[in-house]
């Protein structure tokens, strides 16, 4: 009989694999999310589809995955920190501290107020208990956002260095809101509060980040030591690169030593990894290894693919815990709209990384919900026993985030390509009826024909340059033919560039206008000839020029790119 442990790592070995062989079109032409597709496997192999492998069969699936859990983040958050720029928490303290702290309790208390008002049979305090779990944003998603081609092309490089730290710091950050909520739950409102202060501010989020930075900081500065002491090779310096920065190894090292004296191991992990970086010398060094992305991808994969084979399916239509499709989707859809987006636009002219009311909305709209509210679900529900006062809180949170994670990867996994194709639509038709208008650049332009005049833009009253026929000019002996300026053509339709030594003066006599034809003149009509053929359409280039900007480019400024896409 083969193992579930075989079987499961056949798929997603496989999985793996193949996706790999197509992630440079899913992401750069189809523009979907890694999470997407990984989530979509999870459900087709999983119980409600083939059910091939089910992760309930392993064991404790809450220890599971709240170990599984806590890596990934670990891993994704010590990369945010170490992909930052130099000193970036310090330079946009004002920022990240406007959508940590009001930021975060307005999402924390308006997820709550929708909890309670959607779901029966809670008070309001397990509804913050519930909404707690699904207040930060996840780094995992986020970094569909922050990396790949439609990113690198729209998204301006500071928006998304913000989204990247911010996504960072409040998953570490998740911890305050959560056990607020459990302590007024299960003691006194005085002894909770206390009880909050000193382990969870203190020890939990002061301890954490005093711990990060310092082992951040050693790293950083043993690793110059070898390095400028030749007494590291570059394989050992990836090596390295690898435990702090890029694997497990070293996650599990920062990790499992913080987990073990109680403290806030997610929160050390992010501010080690800025540490680690803050003067950028580690980042430049091995910007081209691609250790992080590696490793990302194989357990982000790993990650979803777990969280769509244990969907708990039946619980979202359990009249036992008071749960219907319809409330949950009403409440997934009110939590995406008002959770994050109304703080951001009220407050982001307090932040200076975001510059306008476009980026505002961008920030604001991209606060997705995924590998961060399986962990802390997990880390709630070990606070509440099975049959105690709160069970019914603690019976209704797994399928609760669960669907709001399952919302958060279709949703956000699938914005950019819908921003994408409605952006492409607005260039298509703005195109289209440029070009069919008949006000057009190109139907403005006049239609040369025999013994027509061709006027320079810089002719001024007359023009003795006469059409040509068969490569010789044909002149109008005594005729003077004025510019016609009763009817100017809407924009300047042709410059003719002419050598020096046949340009045309407005006082020519009516003896020095007409042409000679001996073979030194035919000579010189045929070189002004080939020079009048160069005519420049000033207008349609413009008008080119304004089309290509339409299309992507890396280089325009953020507001351009911005107004694609929103």
């Amino acid at each position: 009989m083969v193992s579930q442990v075989s079987l499961t790592c056949a798929i997603l070995g496989g999985f793996i694999v193949i996706y790999g062989l197509v992630s440079g079109f899913v992401k750069q032409r189809l523009y979907l999310s890694e999470a997407f597709i990984a989530t979509a496997v999870g459900i087709a192999f999983g119980p409600l589809g083939a059910n091939w492998f089910s992760p309930s069969s392993f064991g404790n699936e809450e220890a599971i995955t709240r170990e599984f859990a806590r890596l990934c983040i670990a891993i994704q958050v010590m990369a945010a920190g170490v992909a930052l720029p130099k000193a970036y928490l310090w330079k946009e303290i004002r920022s990240l501290t406007i959508l940590l702290i009001p930021g975060m309790i307005w999402m924390w208390l308006s997820s709550s107020l929708l909890v309670w008002w959607l779901i029966p049979g809670l008070n309001f305090l397990e509804s913050l208990m519930i909404a707690s779990c699904f207040t930060p944003t996840d780094p995992v998603l986020a970094s569909s956002i922050v990396q790949g081609h439609f990113a690198e092309q729209h998204v301006p490089f500071h928006i998304r260095n913000l989204i990247l730290a911010e996504s960072g710091a409040n998953d570490g950050l998740g911890y305050p809101f959560l056990f607020l909520a459990v302590y007024l739950l299960q003691m006194p409102t005085g002894q909770a509060i206390g009880k909050w202060f000193y382990w969870i501010l203190a020890f939990q989020i002061l301890l954490s980040t005093i711990i990060g930075f310092v082992v951040g900081f050693i790293a950083r500065k043993a690793l110059k030591f070898a390095e400028q002491r030749k007494m590291i090779d570059k394989e050992s310096f990836l090596v390295y690169a690898v435990a702090l920065a890029v694997s497990g190894c070293g996650r599990l090292f920062l990790t499992g030593t913080v987990s073990i004296i109680g403290s806030d191991d997610l929160l050390a992990c992010f501010i080690a990894g800025n540490s680690f970086t803050w003067d950028d010398w580690f980042r430049i060094e091995t910007e081209n290894a691609h250790m992080a992305e590696v490793v990302d991808v194989l357990l982000n994969l790993s990650m979803f693919v777990y969280i769509g084979a244990t969907v708990p399916w039946d619980s979202f239509t359990d009249s036992s815990l008071s749960l219907s499709l319809w409330r949950l989707f009403v409440l997934a859809i009110l939590v995406l709209l008002l959770r994050r987006l109304p703080i951001v636009l009220a407050t982001y002219k307090f932040a200076p990384a975001i510059h306008n009311f476009r980026e505002a909305l961008f920030t604001g709209w991209f606060g997705p919900i995924g590998v961060g509210a399986l962990f802390y679900y997990t880390v709630a529900i070990e606070q509440f026993a099975v049959d105690g006062p709160d069970a019914h809180a603690r019976s209704v949170v797994k399928p609760i985030v669960y669907f709001m994670i399952l919302a958060s990867v279709l949703v956000h996994g699938n914005t950019i390509p819908m921003f994408y194709l409605g952006s492409f639509a607005s260039r298509t038709i703005t195109r289209t009826s440029f070009s069919s208008s008949g006000t057009n650049s190109v139907s403005r332009l006049p239609k040369l024909s025999f013994g027509t005049d061709i006027f320079s833009r810089h002719s001024k009253g007359k023009s003795n340059v006469s059409a040509t026929r068969d490569g010789v000019p044909v002149a109008r002996e005594g005729i003077d033919v004025p510019l016609d300026v009763s009817h100017p053509p809407k924009q300047t339709a042709i410059t003719i560039i002419t050598p020096d030594n046949i340009r045309t003066k407005p006082n020519m006599t009516h003896s020095e206008s007409a042409p000679s034809f001996s073979s030194s003149t035919l000579a010189q009509n045929k070189n002004a000839e080939a020079s009048s053929s160069r005519l420049v359409t000033e207008q349609s280039d413009r008008d080119e020029n304004q089309l290509a900007g339409m299309a992507h480019s890396p280089g325009r400024t953020s507001s351009e790119s911005l107004d694609d896409i929103i």
